[in-house]
């Protein structure tokens, strides 16, 4: 007896998929917007932008 061969995801395996990166897109998002993290990024970009050539 062949056996069929897994060709991808059934619809409640892309629904815990959807749900999964849209978790972390908001977690990731509350992260990078944190004041913290956000000065950071600042700081980053102005050195960035500043630096001698």
């Amino acid at each position: 007896m062949r056996r069929r061969a897994d060709r991808g995801m059934t619809t409640a395996e892309y629904a815990m998929g959807t749900l999964a990166a849209c978790a972390f897109a908001a977690v990731l998002f509350k992260v990078v917007t944190s004041g913290s993290v956000s000065s950071a990024l600042s700081s980053l970009i102005g050195r960035a932008l500043h630096a001698p050539v």
